[in-house]
């Protein structure tokens, strides 16, 4: 078993979950070996799940966990080493997009891992095909992450993202006088620079 169905299986033992299903390309068949893994999670009380999710994804040991910063609905990402993308998207439970990020001692490790988590699905997006669409996601990272950062000049490739995006991480935390796990760039950043190699390529292979 993959730890996409692993943590399916975990969400699905909540006694507060009517019911998890697979949505998105690789319910559809249509998904590349980095495509997310996206469950529909169906509960009548969101927030005794939503308050014992962290604790029933950390045997797991994901690599990153949050609560989808800019979605419409509340969507609980993970990342796995692999990397293996896990979303966990409650249909039922609309929010409102949070603003720009505040950079901060005590935001940057967030940060990080809502930069790297949006890198892997644009990998994923480029992989697809889907040259417009990274376009208009790397215009709202400048909007929302980057920009905060103080990187002005918008990105014009996911590489060129990653690359600013390091260098005003390193800044940072020598100027707070911090270090935060390099775990995720150590997973994400061989794939966000390897465009050369994209092609799309449908897989059913297990996570």
């Amino acid at each position: 078993m993959g730890i996409a169905e692993e943590i399916a299986e975990t969400v699905a033992a909540h006694p507060s979950v009517a019911l998890i299903e697979p949505i998105g390309s690789r319910a559809r068949g249509t998904a590349t070996e980095l495509s997310d893994w996206d469950f529909r999670v169906t509960t009548d009380d969101f927030g005794q799940v939503a308050a014992d999710l962290p604790g029933m994804v950390a045997p797991h040991g994901p690599l990153a966990a949050q609560w989808d910063p800019l979605g419409d609905v509340e969507s609980y990402l993970l990342i796995f080493p692999g990397p293996v993308k896990v979303d966990l998207i409650f249909p039922e439970m609309p929010r409102s997009r949070n603003r720009p990020w505040r950079v901060g001692p005590d935001t940057l490790a967030a940060m990080d891992a809502h930069f790297w988590d949006w890198s892997l699905w644009l990998v994923s997006k480029r992989r697809h095909g889907m040259t417009d669409r990274v376009r208009g996601e790397l215009l709202k990272m400048s909007r929302h992450l980057l920009r905060p950062l103080g990187i002005d000049t918008l990105p014009l490739s996911l590489e060129e993202a990653a690359d600013r995006y390091v260098r005003a991480r390193d800044r940072l935390e020598t100027r707070y006088g911090t270090r935060i796990s390099r775990r995720l760039e150590e997973e994400v950043l061989p794939l966000v620079r390897q465009s050369h190699r994209d092609h799309y390529r449908p897989s059913g292979l297990p996570s």
